[in-house]
């Protein structure tokens, strides 16, 4: 039995006598919306998926996208998605794939903190004027500091300390990889954080040779399907994270197509060429804290004790126990990542309905660990969700001591978030390994972008730090009374551990 024709999402259309026939359109689409006949500009809306490549190039302004022109019948029970997830598996007996992070109308509970400011008797700090410390170190810390004095008067420290990254602000971009997304991307990001003193990840498809110029300011990762790693691997990051889980599919694995798999993904990720990478949810050697604790010293060993050795978890339930554990295996960092958290592809089941917001996530990691007594002994990084500076701002007030960004970053070299990067055919050059779409991506202009934003975000969390009297991240960390909570109730106000308004 054949189901009807559905509904469009998007209507494309094309006016006429605005369209001087160039083309265009035509030669950007991708997604082959579009094709040139006789009578002119023939648009295929079925294809349509408002990555908007279309519009910027079009030099007449003559066409345009609407969403859903055309709706099924409104029931508040039966919506439009889940009708129309219904014929997909009734027609294909598959999982249901969707990119970026969760799509579900949940609460944002960062759109439900507002931060603190400073008046008369306790006043603001202006940070064009006095100076601001935004300077963040991401490892283990002494409880502690023992100093000696030396025989000709010098003071000299015996507390030994352990390798940390030093940022130069607190926000780093997280882990993409390549094959996910184009090497002009990762080159892009690579070039931003090198120039602007901070750190990004390299994902769990190895580090590309174009990327050994940057790797002093690379972490690299090691998932379960080990794709790239070696000691030369390990090596060239200023850091290596172990991939445990992600916020966007939390408890399953990762899976890059075989389609994205070409010449250049296969050598690095050292995979045969076109075969599909699949990472399994688990890693085969690690079934305890103790497991981790042995593939923690063992990185660590195998770089001679020089790199700090950070840990990423999916935010579940019992984030905050897990994170207790890591701290004691002896890594220095836990990243948490948030069920917003990106991903190239995800089983949609997964993405809208496993996992839980970062805010509440690292708000309990950060709790659980000061309660223990342990909170130095491990760096909190927050991922998943963060779209603007107040996030970052409110992040660290929770208890974060970093954050990364991911989907922020491809924004600001073009993404328009349609949530198909795991078709391969991103018309801006970003989640492609099609040799003509990658080089739509100029990657210096593209680093240009991402190194902007980032600036602009630091320059705007100094504002914020000295409007809430704070003149350094150190002293923003963990400081829920510079938050209140608007519009959110007891229970998750005790969450958060954050008074209401007014309070």
């Amino acid at each position: 039995m054949i189901i009807g024709s559905r509904p469009t999402k998007f209507q494309v259309v094309v006016d006429k006598n605005q369209c001087m026939l160039c083309g265009r359109c035509v030669e950007n689409c991708s997604y082959n919306v579009f094709r040139m006949e006789p009578e002119g500009i023939i648009t295929n809306t079925r294809n349509c998926v408002a990555c908007h490549r279309c519009i910027s190039q079009c030099p007449r302004d003559a066409i345009s996208i609407k969403e859903r022109p055309c709706d099924y019948r409104s029931h508040p029970v039966w919506t439009a998605q889940i009708k129309e997830n219904i014929f997909k598996q009734a027609e294909s007996g598959k999982i249901l794939l969707g990119g970026m992070g969760n799509a579900g109308q949940y609460p944002i509970l960062f759109d439900h903190l507002v931060l603190d400011a400073c008046q008369v008797t306790n006043p603001s700090i202006d940070p064009l004027r006095e100076p601001m410390e935004l300077r963040t170190y991401i490892g283990k810390k002494p409880k502690q500091l023992e100093f000696i004095q030396t025989p000709e008067g010098d003071t000299s420290l015996v507390t030994e300390l352990v390798p940390n990254l030093k940022l130069e602000t607190p926000i780093m971009i997280g882990h993409m990889s390549y094959g996910a997304i184009s090497l002009n991307a990762h080159k892009a990001m690579a070039k931003a954080v090198s120039e602007i003193g901070t750190f990004m990840g390299t994902g769990e498809g190895g580090l590309h040779e174009a990327l050994y110029p940057y790797q002093n300011n690379m972490i690299v990762q090691v998932a379960s399907g080990r794709f790239g790693v070696d000691v030369n691997y390990l090596e060239r990051g200023a850091a290596i994270e172990i991939k445990i889980g992600q916020g966007a599919k939390p408890g399953i694995g990762g899976h890059l197509p075989g389609e994205k798999v070409c010449a250049d993904v296969s050598c690095t990720r050292m995979i045969p060429e076109g075969s599909d990478a699949i990472s399994p949810a688990p890693h085969h050697d690690i079934y305890s804290i103790e497991d981790l604790k042995q593939l923690v010293l063992s990185l660590k060993e195998a770089t001679e004790w020089k790199k700090p050795v950070f840990v990423k978890i999916a935010a579940v339930h019992n984030v905050a126990a897990i994170a207790a554990g890591i701290a004691r295996s002896g890594a220095d960092a836990v990243v948490i990542d948030g069920f917003r958290g990106g991903t190239g592809a995800a089983p949609s089941v997964f993405r809208d309905h496993v996992g839980i917001p970062i805010e509440a996530a690292v708000a309990a990691v950060d709790a659980k660990l000061r309660k223990q007594g342990i909170r130095n002994e491990v760096s909190i990084i927050a991922s998943g969700g963060i779209r603007q500076s107040a996030d970052v701002a409110k992040a660290i007030c929770l208890g974060a001591d970093a954050v990364y960004i991911g989907t922020a970053a491809l924004v600001a070299m073009g993404c328009r978030v349609c949530g198909t990067c795991y078709r391969g055919l991103c018309s801006w050059g970003i989640a492609t390994q099609r040799p003509d779409l990658v080089t739509r991506l100029n990657p210096d202009e593209a680093a240009n972008n991402v190194k902007n934003l980032i600036d602009a975000w630091t320059l705007e969390l100094a504002e914020l730090m000295g409007a809430a009297g704070i003149n350094s991240i150190e002293s923003l960390r963990g400081n829920r009374d510079r938050l209140r909570g608007y519009m959110l109730d007891q229970s998750m106000l005790d969450v958060l551990d954050v008074n209401a308004i007014g309070a």
